[in-house]
């Protein structure tokens, strides 16, 4: 006789993330009961991954997982908070109990690693897809947002981008690789995309720091127009600034991994405007290579609804995209 819903719940995900003091009911009943210590406010976010849009259907359980829990935290880390709790809705078309093992190893170990609690959600048949929802905590008026850039404003981004696109490339061989292509190189970039890691240790040192933040999930350009508009400015992108990966240039020629970089989603780094008067603050972030400036922030935008936002630059040049071949700015569901 195969699991029941509750046997499934009771067996999985009972005891998923680590154990909080500030749950008071945690898995197991109708609702969760939780206690939110005084002098925070809460952040709620919630992500709906869905088999074959998200991820491959062929993905490992244990990256799926993995990448639920990571997309949302990513979140969070936008807006300069610290997680906490976690709900999960899963739909499956079958139960298979190898596959539950390692979807839920690979969610619980992320969420040990960053003190989040599962408390809660909802299994049922279906198409595989899943809705996550993370809430966590801030100290009042001090969360980061992405309406709230200055002209003048200095722009800086995480990590290196483009990478975890490049890793979905080559695991479905959508875009054709050098020869030389390294094996261990070729792995290190799929890992990029199976297993992002969100930036929430960084994020927690911009707090009173960044003037305005986001994360990058549909590609460095079309989020850099989401800031823009949200914040009435121009963005200043510089080409030969974007921090560049050495697994990207080994992996795909210039063009492809310019590409790459400015278009890729799934990266899950941090944009972020940063007042001059306080980029001495940032010195030790950038000397270790964890931020790099990449632009600034210039002027309202003009009144042009055509106007992206964004200018791309190259040596003292402004480019078009199309002078870059490239079409769309980013990953839109409905595009």
């Amino acid at each position: 006789m195969g699991l029941s819903e509750f046997d499934l719940i009771d067996r999985f995900f009972r005891d998923v993330g680590r154990t909080r003091s500030d749950v008071v009911l945690g898995v197991g009943d109708d609702g969760a009961i939780l206690r939110c210590p005084p002098g925070h406010e809460l952040v709620m976010v919630s992500d709906t991954l869905v088999a074959g849009v998200h991820f491959p259907l062929d993905a490992p359980a244990r990256s799926v997982g993995h990448r639920a829990l990571a997309v949302n935290l990513s979140d969070i880390a936008a807006m300069g908070a610290t997680p906490a709790w976690a709900l999960l809705s899963l739909t499956l078309p079958e139960v298979h109990e190898r596959w539950l093992t390692e979807f839920a190893g690979g969610f619980s170990r992320l969420a040990r690693t960053h003190e989040v609690q599962l408390v809660g959600g909802d299994t049922t048949r279906g198409p595989l897809s899943l809705s996550v929802q993370v809430v966590g905590m801030v100290p009042p008026e001090t969360a980061l947002r992405r309406s709230t850039a200055r002209p003048g404003d200095l722009l800086f981004v995480s990590g290196r981008v483009g990478e975890a696109a490049g890793g979905l490339a080559l695991l479905q061989a959508t875009l054709a690789p050098r020869e030389s292509l390294n094996d261990s190189v070729r792995r290190s970039l799929i890992e990029r995309f199976e297993f992002p890691q969100p930036r929430l240790a960084l994020a927690l040192k911009l707090r009173g720091v960044a003037s305005a933040a986001m994360d990058i999930s549909d590609g460095l350009l079309a989020d850099a127009e989401k800031l823009a508009r949200a914040s009435g400015l121009r963005l200043r992108i510089d080409l030969e600034r974007l921090p560049q990966s050495a697994a990207l240039a080994e992996s795909f020629l210039p063009a492809t991994a310019t590409n790459l970089m400015l278009t890729g989603g799934d990266d899950y780094e941090l944009l972020f405007s940063v007042s001059r008067k306080y980029q001495d603050r940032l010195e030790p972030l950038i000397s270790q290579g964890d931020i790099t400036q990449i632009g600034e922030c210039l002027p309202e935008m003009p009144e042009d609804p055509a106007h992206a936002g964004v200018e791309l630059w190259r040596e003292g040049a402004r480019l078009r995209l199309s002078a870059l071949g490239i079409e769309r700015s980013g990953f839109d569901h409905f595009a």
